[in-house]
Order: structure tokens, then C-alpha cells, then sequence
């Protein structure tokens, strides 16, 4: 049987298995072997996946079905299939993305110098060959290419660039003016092998999925120090087709957007304001504000969201607002730092590191926290 076939049949019977279970405490859906850490850690439907590196053999991302532990090893590294993935030299950080739907996993590796870059990989379930799609790369000044993020969810699976150049590159030459501006970027869909442009994006600084939509926080005129591109509140954040980029809905955020997370009918943000950090919801339809609730300053960039629940953390511990009460909950300590903390359906799941070794914990939960 194919293994496409297979995941699938382990995906219907993992749906039956979970769907309405409740745990007041963390499960522990993987234990990694001694000594393998995990790097990135994402999930969409009943399918997990991470990024395993490793200083002795290859690198993998392994994609696994929840119902009996059925898993595939990602990208194909046999010989007569060569990869860029297995023996490089992982630096944090790595970023995953999965489209559980499409079969498809996208994940990112850092390289530091010479030139700083992120290379853009990806590999299928059914065609695990690596593809090669993207080198994001900008020098010291911050003149070149950046990466804004990567995102998956059922059938989508993209990453976002924002370009940046010299306002005179002559005159910066010559001792003058080294000021920067953005010159592109945008919204790239990866459709098995392919690499498409999503049409009318521009420079994109973080990115959201769901489903056939993707969310979109669009970089400033004005790039940051170092060249970095940056968010700007007075900049409305786009629903669009993930395919023909056509908007759909666009959100006015009270402040300057630091993540952005999308479900069928909430669109969640992390805002930064001079009162602070918060978090922010909003009606995808039709860009109404539906709430917000203040968050401690070291709230980290990451975000996630079903049409019940917003999650996020600060520091180890994981936290959920109720989008119906706007009660902020702490549902669970990490033993070390959280990766990918995420919710899918009444599942919230992250992967963390203890005494060397990576496993995957989650809480289920009847729709609220």
C-alpha cells in the first residue's frame, strides 16, 4: 500500500481517537531516542512533524500519524538521492511548516557567514525527494533577502520574503547616504515541486494559513536598524486566496504587529503599543475587533489560533485566551523551552528538549481553556 494511503488511513483513525478527549494534564504524544534533541516542531490536522538534527548522521524531519505511530522519514537520503539537509551544520533557528492535506513539508536551515542566508527546503510524504526552492539572503548591511516566515495548514504551504536595497547605492560608495528601502518580496506557495508567487503580495514580515487563505503583515517603507524589515501599525494586515492572491478581508491592528495567526473565523495578533504588549482578535470577515487582553513583555513571537482558543507563551509556560470570555489561562509549565507550541482542533502541542533528549507533549482540550 502506498504510503500516502497508509498516513491516510492512520489520519481517519487518529481523528476518531481524540476527538472530544480531554486531559487536565500534558500527554506525551513522542519520546525522541537518547541524545536526539528536537529543533522545529509543527502539526496540522492529526500529523505531527520535527526537525531532528544530528552531529553523527543525517538531520531528518520525520512526519508522523497520530493513530498507531506510522512515520516517514524526510528527505529521501539514500545515495542515489542527495540532499543539503543531512549534514548541515544546524543553527537555530530552523522553521517547519506542515501541509498535511498536500503531503508537503517546508522547512528552513540558517547559515551564518559568510553571507547570512536561510535556505528554504521542502520534501513530500509521497514524493520525499529534497527541493531545493529559495537561498534568502542579505549581506551585513541588511541589503538583500529576508525571510518572513513560514506557514502551512491542509492544502497550503508558503514562505514570505521582504527585499531590501540602497536608496543610492552610487552615492552609499562614495561616502554618502547608506539609507535602505524595500524594493520586493512577497507570499511564495509551494505546490509539490513548484514555487509560485502569490499574486500581489509585497514584502511580507510574517505570515498565517489556514486552509485555502493566508494572512499577511506587510513590511514598512521605512526598513530598521541593520536593514531588518519591520512592521508598521499604520499598515492593515490582508486575508488573501492563497492561490490568486485576491484579499478577501484586511485588519487595521491598534498596534505594531509582532505574530499573526489565522483560523476559518479568527484572525489573532500579538500588537506592540506604548501600553504594552497585547493580544488582539479580530473577525477575518469582516475586520471587526472582537477583543484583546494585555500580555507580559516576554511573550514570545509565536502564535497560534483555532475559532476558540488563542495560544501562546511566555518564557516555559503555555497559555490559551478564550476568545468567547477573554480568560487567559496557563494550562502547562514546559520542562525546558517550548517549540512550536500550537493548537489544532482540541489539541495543543509543543516539543521541548529534556536532559538532551526531544519529545512532543500535548493537552486536550474541550474546546476552551
Amino acid at each position: 500500500m502506498p504510503v500516502r494511503t497508509v498516513l491516510a488511513a492512520l489520519a481517519l483513525a487518529a481523528s476518531v481517537l481524540h476527538s472530544g478527549a480531554a486531559a487536565p494534564r500534558p500527554q506525551t504524544l513522542y519520546q525522541a531516542p537518547p541524545h536526539q534533541q528536537i529543533s522545529a516542531f509543527a502539526q496540522d490536522g492529526p500529523f505531527l512533524a520535527w526537525f531532528a538534527p544530528s552531529a553523527k548522521s543525517c538531520n531528518v524531519v520525520h512526519v508522523l500519524a497520530l493513530a498507531n505511530g506510522g512515520q516517514v522519514r524526510l528527505p529521501d537520503q539514500t545515495a542515489n538521492a542527495p540532499n543539503v539537509t543531512c549534514h548541515w551544520l544546524v543553527v537555530p533557528p530552523v522553521r517547519l511548516a506542515l501541509a498535511a492535506s498536500a503531503d508537503n513539508v517546508l522547512w528552513t536551515l540558517r547559515e551564518q557567514a559568510p553571507v547570512p542566508f536561510d535556505y528554504v527546503l521542502g520534501a513530500g510524504v509521497a514524493d520525499p525527494l529534497e527541493r531545493r526552492f529559495s537561498e534568502v539572503a542579505h549581506g551585513k548591511t541588511g541589503v538583500g533577502l529576508w525571510l518572513g516566515g513560514v506557514a502551512g495548514d491542509g492544502s497550503t504551504l508558503v514562505y514570505a520574503t521582504a527585499s531590501v536595497a540602497y536608496v543610492d547605492e552610487v552615492a552609499c560608495l562614495a561616502g554618502g547616504s547608506c539609507r535602505k528601502k524595500l524594493v520586493g518580496g512577497g507570499i511564495h506557495r509551494i505546490v509539490g515541486r513548484t514555487d509560485r508567487l502569490v499574486p500581489n503580495t509585497w514584502a511580507t514580515v510574517a505570515v498565517a494559513a489556514s486552509n485555502d487563505r493566508i494572512a499577511d503583515v506587510q513590511a514598512a517603507a521605512a526598513v530598521g536598524k541593520s536593514g531588518t524589515p519591520v512592521a508598521s501599525a499604520s499598515l492593515p494586515i490582508e486575508i488573501r486566496d492563497a492561490q490568486t492572491g485576491k484579499v478577501t478581508g484586511r485588519i487595521v491592528p491598534r498596534g505594531v504587529p509582532e505574530a499573526v495567526a489565522l483560523s476559518a473565523n479568527v484572525l489573532a495578533t500579538l500588537e506592540r503599543s506604548s501600553l504594552g504588549l497585547r493580544i488582539a482578535w479580530y473577525d477575518p470577515a469582516d475586520g471587526s475587533p472582537k477583543g484583546s487582553v494585555p500580555v507580559p513583555k516576554g511573550t514570545s513571537d509565536e502564535l497560534s489560533t483555532s475559532d476558540q482558543l488563542i495560544v501562546f507563551r511566555v518564557a516555559r509556560s503555555i497559555r490559551t485566551v478564550d476568545v468567547s470570555s477573554h480568560a487567559v489561562h496557563t494550562l502547562a509549565t514546559a520542562a525546558s523551552a517550548p517549540i512550536g507550541v500550537s493548537v489544532e482542533g482540541s489539541r495543543i502541542a509543543w516539543a521541548e528538549n529534556v536532559k538532551g533528549r526531544g519529545r512532543i507533549r500535548a493537552i486536550f482540550v474541550n474546546g476552551r481553556g
